[in-house]
């Protein structure tokens, strides 16, 4: 596709996403929408501080072809997808997620509360390509209603799908950081409900994100890490912009690996049989949970649309998938919701702790290093001309190569992955070995072929 990449639409508010371009979109998912038999739409946003202007663009769009707006307001991605399924509708997101506060971006869900598949979504590229929107007369505009109580349903749903009497009774102190995002909204009361003592750094809804960067990566969790210690908070919790993802930080202050947290949780899910979903850039740890568990693994290009694609697929063929996701936070329980989710996942991660530490717990899955790199390009050629040196790299390296999405290259002890972002003008670059020395090897013979190349 050449609008939609793996998670929506995204782009620098007033260059690469105007409000006359969500308009658009708005307009194409409508008349995509009205044909499935759904003419009511819910619209939801995160905090961005031009989410309110991308929203009344999107509502207008949704309005001339017809559409009722039901809006949701400020709340995060996955109480956006829990009102779409419970209400039978489908739904609008303004969210760029982890993005930059200069981002902004839409995201579409349909009435099942899961994000559109790929076949629906190349019907409402078309539409948009092509300009073909379903316009209604000045007397069939659709309206727009707003909606208070879908915050509150969510954290209720949440509350009745994970085991509140041992969270509550492990006694757990939850530091948490939502980011200034839309988890701020949510998360903070959902913790308390289940038992828990809150403490808050960044719990402020403000979309220039001023306390943090919305991505929960390591390098941006420090105030969470320092409030972790000087509370002697049990766990750490962090989310992105639009808390569908959830990174810990165990009770010690440090920094557990996305990667270490996705095998822990699924090595509490998996059964002998079962199958779980996770994208190219895999984790060696989630491989040594499921041969531990006789379960199966299936790898999609990155993004959790491709990922829930392939879960449906399977679901669909018979097969039980009750965990999947990625290293980066973003965890799926189908049997809950096919939606990434970042409370009940740490919600979740709240249930281990009723025996051992979150330290003990990311102990369990560690012996493996991560590195990852990004190289910026400015132009379509530097693009093209990077990935071709990538592409050259990888073939002559006479080492077992997947291209499921980019270029992975297998080493017996190591692995390296090469993609460009399918939200950032960027060239990723992954790596993962026993010790780091070897990963920062790894991305240091790619990085210097790639600069090379331009």
């Amino acid at each position: 596709m050449k609008v939609f990449g793996s998670s929506g639409v995204r782009g620098v508010v007033n260059e690469d996403l105007t409000p006359a371009f969500v308009s658009r979109v708005a307009m194409a998912a409508g008349s995509v929408f009205t044909v499935m038999g759904n003419d009511r739409v819910a619209l939801g946003r995160d905090t961005r501080a031009t989410g309110e202007m991308l929203v009344d663009s999107a509502a207008s769009g949704l309005a001339s072809v017809g559409c009722v707006v039901d809006e949701l307001g400020v709340l995060p991605t996955p109480a956006v997808q829990a009102y779409a399924e419970r209400e039978g509708v489908p739904a609008l997101m303004v969210t760029a997620s982890h993005n930059p506060p200069e981002y902004n971006g839409v995201k579409l869900i349909g009435a099942d509360g899961i994000e559109l598949v790929r076949e629906t979504l190349e019907q409402v590229e078309d539409r948009l390509l092509t300009e073909r929107f379903d316009t209604v007369r000045w007397d069939r505009t659709g309206d727009r209603q707003p909606t208070a109580e879908a915050p509150r349903r969510y954290i209720e749903e949440v509350l009745n799908a994970v085991d509140r009497d041992r969270i509550n009774d492990a006694g757990v102190t939850i530091a948490l950081d939502p980011g200034h995002g839309a988890g701020a909204l949510t998360s903070p009361r959902l913790f308390r409900e289940l038992g828990c003592s809150v403490v808050t750094v960044n719990a402020q809804p403000d979309g220039h994100f001023p306390g943090r960067n919305p991505e929960p990566v390591e390098s941006n969790l420090t105030g969470l890490r320092r409030l972790v210690r000087t509370t002697d908070a049990d766990l750490g919790v962090a989310h992105d912009g639009d808390a569908d993802r959830a990174i810990f930080v165990d009770e010690r202050g440090n920094h557990i690996e996305g990667d270490a947290a996705f095998a822990a949780l699924a090595a509490a899910e998996l059964e002998s049989g079962d199958t779980t979903v996770s994208a190219v850039n895999v984790s060696q740890r989630l491989v040594d949970v499921v041969k531990e568990r006789d379960a199966t693994l299936e790898l999609t290009p990155i993004g959790s649309t491709n990922i829930v694609t392939r879960i449906q697929q399977l679901i669909a063929e018979g097969e039980s998938v009750p965990i999947a996701g990625e290293g980066n936070g973003g965890v799926l329980f189908p049997n809950h919701r096919l939606s990434r989710d970042g409370a009940y996942t740490a919600a979740r991660f709240c249930e281990l702790l009723a025996d051992r530490t979150a330290s003990e717990i990311a102990a369990e899955h560690a012996g493996y290093e991560n590195v990852r790199r990004n190289i910026s390009y400015e132009t379509e050629v530097e693009r093209e001309r990077l990935l071709s040196a990538v592409e050259t790299t990888a073939r002559n390296a006479d080492i077992p190569l997947d291209t499921t999405d980019g270029y992975r290259l297998d080493y017996d002890d190591s692995w390296v992955l090469v993609r460009p972002s399918g939200t950032e003008p960027l060239i990723r670059i992954y790596a993962e070995a026993h010790d780091h020395e070897r990963a920062e090897e790894l991305v240091a013979w790619i990085r210097g072929s790639l600069l090379e190349a331009v």
